[in-house]
């Protein structure tokens, strides 16, 4: 119940509407207990106009006309109350999902090493669904009940003490039954959604990759995991679910013999005269009145169970240690009340940059060690970049060439060493800063649903449409925009067109020419163009390092031979160091490299692709 509370002060901004449900649901109780009461008159009346007396029809009109007013009443507060619960619960799912997302942004690449996409996004889904679709049902029944249960107790009491004991007696009873059935209840519960989690994170990735599937026919494999996942969750949920039903059969069970003692007293209390037939009738109403909490009780409990479970996932993420000096903001939470559309995040305040040397290395790694868990992947690395100069990097795959690049971008803080930015020790700078400084264009072009010019301002927001334009122009990429129907607004996408790998990282590229950032980290960006798109986007690259520090990590050995400098790495340690015509001679990887290029046998282009490098 902890993280249920935790999860509603998170949301402390929704008391007035918490207020506004406690209030409805007091004038709900009070006009239901008025029913009962009113019963208990007309009965009176009645009863008494059959033996001859009685005060006359018009006071069963006026009993009736009573009847109508609070019905009407209940039925119009009712719905003021549901439609205070229902905005409520979506507010808080709006609060709680833009922090989780908040929360995430924020985590360090390592959180995301270890986790599947697909589980992320059901954790979310799941836990927060969950919770506040308890919290609609807790909102517009709990007060109600509560005030019922007091109520019928204090009327109960006020006719005769025993029927108050008694019913006093079913509700710590069936409390502590919950309580047993609970513990072992949330146990098998957190087994049934790890399973989920499973699941849907293997969903998530087999969409996300279904040409990879399909292309090694491995669809009833992915089908059958995919099953596995729900056939455990299936049995579980009989195991959960027979020890649910069996201690409600107890829970139940006991109840009904309880007020089996109540109805006896009633009736035989009624029978002797001690009772009217309308305080019978109106206690009878009472005491099914009184039994409905019960049963609700049970289903509150149960929702809470999934609350409780999924709440617990919720923060697990939450309490999870953000990326030191993080480019967005503490965990907030957004204008529910903001126009759809108007900018809501609140990122970190940007903090005074950070005076780079001007005559310092651009970019410099000093004994730089880093690993992943208990794997070393880079080992004394010590380099420095001067201003404009160009750096290709050149490994066997999994060599560092992309750890290197993390490292710069601050994506991974090195275990040992220091990475400097402008002679600028980069852990005393904000993230933000540190990324601001650096444009990049990875191997795989990613690019979001959107427009084509939201795409290409995503590193530059805000920026004109002639500035939009020209950075097309500079990729090579205006053309064929222009002959999109709807130019640099066409839509891409699932929903919307589908452009081909070179046209993606044409934008890509036109993406980080629009940043204008002094680094450029090139995944070699060229490598999904056929030759013609290569020529031309290659031009527009060479403009753009043209003044400014460019580290490459090559994929094809003609990106290789125009760079200023290139970085071998060898077993996670630098190797050689020196110009493309240098290394052709020295008899290391780069001239390695080049007489497998030359050669023609299988097995030296086996060898070439060790390296990544297509020639």
């Amino acid at each position: 119940m902890d993280s249920i509370l935790r999860a509603l002060r998170e949301a402390h901004q929704l008391t007035p509407r918490y207020v506004g449900i406690v209030i409805t649901s007091v004038l709900i109780a009070a006009t239901a207990l008025l029913t009962p009461y009113l019963t208990k008159l007309a009965t009176d009346e009645v009863v008494a106009q059959v033996g001859g007396g009685g005060r006359g029809v018009s006071a069963l009109v006026w009993i009736a006309a009573g009847l109508l007013a609070v019905e009407l009443a209940n039925t119009l507060l009712s719905n003021i109350g549901g439609y205070l619960g229902d905005t409520m619960s979506m507010r808080l799912r709006a609060i709680l999902s833009s922090r989780y997302y908040n929360k995430l942004l924020g985590l360090p690449q390592r959180y995301f090493d270890t986790q599947l996409t697909g589980t992320i996004i059901n954790r979310l889904n799941r836990s927060i669904i969950e919770l506040t679709q308890f919290l609609a049902s807790f909102s517009n029944n709990f007060f109600p009940t509560l005030i019922t249960v007091v109520a019928v107790l204090v009327i109960a009491g006020f006719y005769y003490w025993p029927l108050a004991l008694l019913l006093f007696i079913v509700y710590p009873l069936f409390t502590w039954l919950t309580m047993l059935t609970s513990k072992r209840w949330q146990t098998l519960e957190g087994r049934k959604n790890l399973q989920l989690d499973l699941a849907g994170g293997r969903f998530a990735e087999a969409v996300g990759q279904i040409r990879v599937v399909k292309s090694f026919v491995r669809e009833r494999d992915e089908l059958d995991r995919f099953d596995d996942h729900y056939r455990s969750t299936v049995a579980t949920t009989h195991e959960q679910s027979r020890w649910w039903h069996l201690m409600d059969v107890a829970r139940r069970g006991s109840i009904n013999v309880i007020f089996f003692g109540i109805y006896v007293i009633i009736f035989v209390r009624t029978a002797g005269g001690e009772f009217t037939l309308g305080d019978m009738v109106m206690l009878l109403q009472l005491m099914g009145m009184a039994r409905t909490p019960v049963m609700m009780m049970s289903y509150l409990v149960d929702a809470s169970q999934h609350a409780i479970a999924g709440t617990r996932s919720y923060f697990e993420v939450m309490d999870e240690l953000p990326e030191p000096r993080a480019a967005i903001g503490d965990v907030r939470s957004p204008d529910l009340d903001a126009a759809p559309g108007s900018p809501a995040a609140v990122l970190a305040p940007p903090a005074p940059q950070v005076m780079a040397d001007p005559d310092a290395a651009a970019f410099a790694f000093e004994h730089v060690r880093f690993g992943y868990d208990d794997t070393e992947v880079l080992r004394d690395i010590t380099f420095a970049a001067a201003p404009g100069e160009r750096i290709a990097l050149v490994s066997e795959s999994g060599g560092g060439k992309t750890t290197l690049v993390n490292l710069l971008l601050g994506l991974y803080a090195p275990d040992a060493g220091t990475v400097r930015l402008g002679g600028v020790d980069a852990s005393t700078m904000p993230l933000a800063e540190v990324r601001a400084r650096t444009g990049v264009v990875f191997q795989d072009a990613s690019l979001f649903s959107g427009t084509i010019a939201e795409n290409i301002t995503y590193g530059r927001p805000g920026a004109s449409r002639d500035a939009i334009v020209e950075a097309a122009r500079r990729a090579h990429a205006h053309d064929f925009i222009a002959r999109l129907a709807n130019g640099y607004d066409a839509e891409i996408g699932e929903r919307g067109i589908k452009l081909s790998g070179g046209q993606k990282q044409r934008i890509a590229v036109a993406r980080a020419m629009l940043k204008d950032a002094p680094l450029l980290v090139l995944d070699e960006a060229t490598s999904s163009l056929d030759s013609r798109a290569e020529r031309l986007v290659q031009a527009g690259l060479e403009e753009l390092m043209a003044e400014r520090t460019s580290l490459i990590i090559a994929h094809r050995l003609s990106t290789i031979s125009t760079v200023d400098r290139i970085i071998t790495l060898r077993d996670g340690r630098i190797d050689e160091v020196g110009s493309p015509e240098e290394l052709a001679d020295s008899g290391g990887i780069y001239a390695e490299l080049l007489a497998l290029q030359a050669s023609n046998t299988k097995r030296d282009r086996k060898r070439l692709q060790r390296y990544d490098i297509t020639g």
